[in-house]
């Protein structure tokens, strides 16, 4: 039986100062969140978004809606965020218990001073995708020479930079950087000729417009996608950042820690076995996008977690590594890095991920999602 949906729209009450992922900033809410007291005993959690309600936040919502937080004991609150919000800093801050972020933005965080910990890498591969017209001919990064290449900055560029390097082009010289909103109208106006998306996002905002030429919806088959994940500079993306200093010296912290895992990854279990009621899920919690559109970044944010061989949630040391390797020497217009040394030893950890894995395997839950097929999804004219 599901249990109701209770979501803070609270963003406003967040707000961090700067929206840049160098933020060292701190959200303004007054009270930091204390274990136990919670509804009928539960243990109360606040739980920070990098983004508004959508299914790139599928498993959570799920877990929230099918009473799996309750049922390990939480009372859970889920903070979206927004342009000023800043999760790994609101975290650090201890104005929230546990906050979901980008690993290189939390890293640079971190290079600051933030102390937080990785225990739960949910996406286990990057989203992230330069999208042009298929008779534009670029294919590869090495395609993108004397281009207009469209990026989001605010830390999203670092993929694409990395790119563009390793196929030995200069960013700053052999390509024309355009500064892009965070949509796909510069691209299907021609004003660029690639343009950053993500797979269960922006990508879906081309296929859900009118091609002029044929009156119907555009098709795959009309963009090519580099993908970094093919190119070798593909970054981790959202994982679950607990305060690191609650986790060294808080016990009833850790328990929590493992308690909430264990409810978001049969969220994204749920999400995976069941992507069209979870669709509806985030649509309910108060999405802005329509229902087609959410079934697609439900389906699409599947494949970035399963199949999980080694358990969803767990650190693949070689990604890690991968990533901090990019984060440190691919630079910015402004010759900047990510991070310019190597993070310390607790910026990530599988302790407390292996812990619930072990407990929901024991509960008879799949959670490698090795027989995980996608469904096929038809989106509407937008995303309706």
């Amino acid at each position: 039986m599901k249990h109701s949906t209770r979501v803070w729209m609270g963003a406003a009450a967040m707000v961090a100062t700067s929206a840049l992922f160098l933020s060292g900033c701190s959200a303004t809410t007054d009270e930091t969140p204390e274990a136990g007291g919670g509804d009928g005993g539960l243990t109360p959690v606040t739980l920070q978004l990098q983004w508004f309600a959508q299914a790139q936040f599928s498993g959570y919502y799920a877990a929230l809606d099918q009473g799996y937080f309750e049922d390990e004991g939480l009372d859970v609150e889920i903070v979206e965020g927004g342009v000023d919000i800043v999760p790994q800093t609101v975290l650090a801050d201890q104005q929230a218990d546990f906050a979901i972020a980008w690993v290189p933005k939390a890293l640079a965080s971190i290079e600051q001073g933030a102390g937080i910990t990785d225990i739960g890498q949910i996406f286990q591969r990057s989203g992230t995708l330069q999208v042009s017209f298929a008779d534009a001919g670029i294919d590869t990064a090495a395609d993108l020479e004397g281009k207009n290449v469209g990026n989001w900055g605010f830390g999203n560029e670092f993929e694409l930079f990395a790119g563009i390097t390793e196929a030995g082009l200069d960013p700053t010289t052999d390509v024309t950087l355009v500064q892009q909103q965070f949509d796909m109208a510069a691209l299907l106006a021609g004003d660029i000729d690639a343009a950053q998306a993500m797979t269960y996002n922006e990508y879906a905002q081309v296929l859900e417009t009118i091609n002029p030429d044929t009156g119907e919806l555009y098709q795959p088959e009309d963009f090519t996608v580099i993908d970094w994940n093919d190119e070798g500079t593909a970054m981790l993306q959202d994982a679950i950042w607990a305060n690191a200093e609650r986790l060294e010296s808080d016990e009833e912290y850790q328990e929590t820690a493992v308690a909430f895992l264990k409810a978001v990854i049969k969220g994204f279990v749920y999400a995976r076995d069941f992507p069209e009621e979870t669709a509806e899920i985030v649509v309910g919690a108060g999405s802005q996008l329509g229902s087609s559109h959410q079934l697609w970044q439900t389906n699409e944010v599947n494949k970035l977690v399963w199949p999980s061989p080694d358990g969803i949630g767990v650190i693949n040391e070689d990604a890690w590594e991968q990533t901090v390797s990019v984060a440190k020497t691919a630079k910015n217009l402004e010759g900047s890095t990510v991070i310019t040394t190597d993070p310390p030893e607790n910026a990530y950890t599988n302790e407390y991920i292996e812990l619930a894995l072990a407990e929901l395997t024991e509960e008879g839950i799949d959670v490698t999602g090795e027989s995980f097929e996608p469904i096929e999804v038809t989106l509407n004219e937008g995303g309706k």
